[in-house]
């Protein structure tokens, strides 16, 4: 199942391909549906990443979670696709690859490597959450801006499990 998972979401990612870190917003200006979609692709590939990381591992925790993680992210990228073909844009490509920041399984064992897989995504939730709170503010497409403000509270949801459970590790 996580290897179909990989094998849809990487598809659908390729498709629509953006940078994660170097699509963030740069300076102040408010997020358009561009930076919104590709921020979110790029959010998505690098949840599929941390699916790819615990295939290495072998950590049931950390495997079923970046499966779910991944699966979501598998849904929530055919409805931005659905919303990017009815506004005409394209999200902004890179050439570098957004990878999960985990640490190598022969780094880090049990408990480490738990925490280390919470860690890495706390800053990549942190910046989703802010690119859709920033564009919430200020959209220019209603459907977007729906889609935005449904997906921030689960996002949020999901920032506040992985900090309760870094610091319950």
């Amino acid at each position: 199942m996580r290897i179909l998972v990989a094998i849809v979401l990487a598809f659908i990612t390729t498709a629509a391909l953006a940078d994660s870190t170097g699509e963030r917003m740069r300076g102040d200006r408010a997020p358009d549906a561009t930076d919104v979609i590709s921020g979110l692709y790029a959010f998505s590939r690098f949840q599929q990443g941390l699916l790819e990381s615990t295939d290495l591992k072998g950590n049931a925790e950390v495997k079923n979670l970046a499966a779910l993680r991944a699966e979501e992210a598998a849904k929530r990228d055919k409805a931005l696709k659905a919303i990017q073909d009815r506004i005409g844009t394209e999200p902004r490509v890179s050439k570098t690859t957004a990878d999960a920041s985990l640490a190598t399984p022969d780094d880090l064992d049990g408990p480490a490597y738990v925490r280390s897989f919470y860690a890495a995504q706390i800053p990549e939730y942190e910046a989703a959450i802010d690119l859709l709170a920033r564009y919430i503010k200020t959209p220019d497409n209603p459907a977007l801006a729906a889609f935005a403000r449904e997906h921030l509270p689960v996002l949020r949801a999901q920032l506040k499990d992985a900090e309760r459970t870094i610091a319950d590790k």
